[in-house]
């Protein structure tokens, strides 16, 4: 009888009900991995792509010569930022659960992915996020109400109530614009980062997606241009393992590592720890270096964990084990670089948990000065008519038609609602 093919679908190693299982999981001791040149040929760097670059050891200490060797205050900052990053996302679920805000998505355990980038890149570097990278904006300085906001659409949404929440951007802080369409931060950082080549400037650009959106085609095209031209940007796959419901083999990651795809496209590619907050440091200033040097682009694949779920509009419990995030080998973010400065001798339980009380006594501030502009049940609320602003150059005239016919019905039904109106009407 003739041999027939056979498709090979892959398959999460654990359901809901069974034990995790993260064994597929390839790691590399701390301190491990060699620390090439930042300017050396993609060709010689292919290692970089099979192996796991890692600087925290089990007991919190630094190791190896990816270690960035930061001051203790930069760290300090780094423990808060992430922090700050994490208790946000408590609050934000809590007021969507309440009905304060329609959709949000936290980052738990992504946050040092976030937080050490934004920190290791320079202020003109242009940003091009995905939606679980809050941890950029609080690095660069927003204010967490004007975050808030956003997600309120409220009158001072910084969108206009154009954009679904937590997709934030900020002009002044050099950070593109959220995209709802997944991977098109890909092409978009290499456009810009290829016209900042030409115009000479020195600032880099860097874009993230998750390693589900790895199998778009924005992928593909925005590695063969960086491939192609040499373009001075970072190009980041954050592997948290789950896209949505689908486990991270669909999306290619049974068979090879994500930053493996790099080198088939001429980039190097790295692997590094995603919940190590100095290897991911290390690791975008060795790839900012060799952008700024004309070494081309890097291909960064974070190795993490989704520690919740991928929205407020998901239940994780129907597609994983609950216990999955406790048992992820390469822990926590927060709680590994807590340990490293109480190893140090530069940090206590007793300081953690009086900044963790400073911190979420500064959301609350924060969300009572946002729900003063508006929320989705209480007002004030947007003025309507500034769905026609920003829009066209020169309103055309039929568009002025329909705002001036919007005010109209608008003052109609304001006139209609004074208290005078209300007693005409009753009697």
């Amino acid at each position: 009888m003739a041999q027939r093919s056979r498709l090979h679908i892959p398959r999460p190693p654990a359901r809901p009900g069974d034990r995790p299982d993260f064994s597929y999981v390839a790691l590399s001791p701390a301190g491990a991995v060699p620390r090439p040149d930042a300017k050396a040929p993609a060709r010689e760097l292919e290692s970089l792509g099979r192996e796991l670059v890692r600087v925290l050891d089990d007991e919190g200490r630094a190791l190896g010569p990816w270690n960035p060797h930061l001051d203790v205050e930069e760290l300090q900052v780094a423990l808060r930022h992430m922090l700050l990053t994490r208790i946000l996302d408590e609050r934000m679920q809590r007021m969507q659960r309440q009905g304060r805000i329609s959709f949000y998505m936290k980052s738990t355990g992504e946050e040092a992915v976030s937080v050490a980038q934004g920190m290791a890149l320079q202020p003109g570097d242009m940003l091009f996020p995905s939606y679980r990278n809050q941890g950029l904006f609080i690095v660069r300085g927003l204010s967490l109400v004007e975050l808030m906001c956003q997600c309120l659409s409220n009158t001072r949404d910084m969108c206009r109530g154009r954009q679904m929440p937590i997709m934030y951007h900020w002009r002044a802080g050099n950070i593109f614009s959220i995209s709802g369409n997944l991977a098109t931060q890909f092409p978009q950082a290499v456009g810009w980062a290829m016209a900042a080549a030409l115009k000479g400037e020195d600032h880099i650009a860097a874009a993230w997606i998750g390693e589900g959106a790895s199998a778009e085609a924005d992928f593909h095209h925005g590695m063969t241009f960086a491939g192609v031209y040499q373009a001075p940007v970072i190009l980041n796959i954050v592997n948290n393992q789950w896209a949505i419901s689908t486990f991270q083999g669909l999306a290619g990651g049974e068979r090879r590592n994500f930053a493996e795809y790099g080198p088939g496209y001429g980039i190097p590619g790295v692997r590094v720890d995603g919940n190590d907050f100095l290897a991911v440091y290390g690791v975008t200033r060795w790839a900012a270096e060799r952008a700024r040097q004309s070494g081309g682009p890097t291909l960064i694949e974070h190795v993490t964990y989704r520690g919740g779920a991928h929205s407020t509009s998901d239940d994780p419990t129907r597609y994983r084990p609950k216990e999955e995030w406790a048992a992820w080998p390469l822990g926590d973010p927060i709680a590994r670089l807590k340990q490293h400065l109480i190893s140090l001798g530069e940090w206590s339980q007793e300081r953690h948990a009086a900044l963790e009380k400073q911190l979420e006594a500064h959301v609350i501030a924060c969300w009572k000065e946002a729900a003063g502009f508006g929320t989705l049940t209480e007002g004030p609320t947007l003025d309507p008519a500034t769905m026609f602003d920003d829009v066209f150059r020169e309103m055309p005239p039929h568009l002025a038609r329909q705002r001036d016919e919007l005010k109209r019905l608008a003052a109609a039904q304001k006139s209609l609602d004074t208290p005078a109106a209300a007693v005409a009407k009753k009697g």
